[in-house]
């Protein structure tokens, strides 16, 4: 058995890039985890390979005494199961120390909610939006694509160009894990993508000019990613929820993802094809979106019901039929 830390923890992040196609940000947070559990585990004279239930379960009260959230306590458990499950398969260990250990949960957040005609100012400001003709072009594209397909902010500034040519209809993203999915395109993201790509076509036709290579993502940045970081973009969203009129607190990329699945719910869309576009492995993590609608509609209810309106008259409320 090898109880080495570094082999256990690079063995099991490789294994998991490997077989489960995990990304590299998860990755990462695997490792901070595990390194910090490790260390935890050395102060107690404690290993990977000799520690049991109570050491994850003092490690878990640890957590909670230095404030970290729910979140944080609860993936730091997942990251530990996964290694001591791994551990188990590998014949390092003959037990689970971890296995019957249960999460402290995670507080269900509803994600903050735009309005359509919040998503309509947003949009019409990044058409508006930019020092040139193309950069608004840009602007516009890149904010069409977002609310048409609901893609994460690391899939926009990311997407091939190759994936955009011909006038699709469908778009094919390349999610978490490496897994494909196709998302239909609305008409006004079809004609802010070909406009783009027209403006797009031209600067690299300037550049191959002067000897540069071609880019192959449909937004290229000069950095060293070669496309738009997603740091920049969240800037510029913010840029355009001022222009627009939009609290700016209310407005990430994110956020642009939430509506597009709010929306089409709210409009009649069928909560699994949500799943499906927005590339959701499990349809419970689409269903937050009901709980949105349902807290939207009692709103709806309590402001707009006439037997609302009735109660609050009786409590001294006001109401919009007052002084009619």
């Amino acid at each position: 058995m090898q109880s080495d830390t570094y082999h256990w923890i690079s063995t099991f992040l490789e294994a998991q890039a490997a077989e489960l196609g995990a990304a590299t940000n998860t990755q990462l947070a695997y490792g901070r985890d595990l390194k910090d559990f490790d260390s935890f585990l050395a102060g107690r004279n404690s290993d990977f390979a000799r520690a049991g239930r109570d050491d994850v379960e003092r490690y878990l009260v640890w957590c909670d005494a230095q404030g970290l959230a729910k979140s944080t306590r609860a993936r730091r458990l997942s990251a530990i199961k996964q290694l001591y499950r791994f551990a188990f398969e590998e014949s390092w260990r003959s037990d689970n120390p971890a296995i019957q250990i249960s999460g402290p949960g995670q507080d269900k957040r509803l994600p903050k909610i735009l309005t359509e005609q919040e998503v309509d100012r947003l949009l019409e400001a990044a058409r508006s939006s930019g020092r040139n003709l193309h950069e608004r072009l840009r602007n516009t594209c890149l904010m069409e694509l977002l609310y048409a397909t609901g893609m994460r902010v690391s899939e926009l500034v990311s997407l091939p160009v190759s994936a955009t040519r011909g006038d699709p209809r469908l778009l094919l993203i390349m999610g978490k894990g490496n897994k494909e999915r196709l998302v239909p395109l609305s008409p006004p993201a079809r004609v802010a993508l070909t406009d783009w790509l027209v403006a797009r076509d031209q600067i690299d036709a300037a550049a191959q000019v002067k000897k540069q290579p071609a880019s192959r993502f449909l937004f290229p940045s000069r950095g060293a990613a070669g496309y738009l970081t997603r740091h920049r973009f969240y800037l510029m969203i913010k840029e355009f929820a001022v222009a627009g009129g939009v609290d700016p607190s209310k407005v990430t990329p994110h956020t642009l993802r939430h509506a597009f699945a709010t929306h089409l719910l709210a409009n009649g869309a069928d909560l699994r094809a949500i799943q499906t576009m927005l590339g959701h492995a499990d349809v419970a993590t689409t269903e937050i979106y009901t709980h949105v609608l349902e807290a939207r509609l009692s709103e709806l209810v309590l402001e707009n019901h006439p037997l609302a309106n009735a109660a609050a008259r009786k409590t001294g409320g006001s109401t919009s039929s007052d002084g009619q």
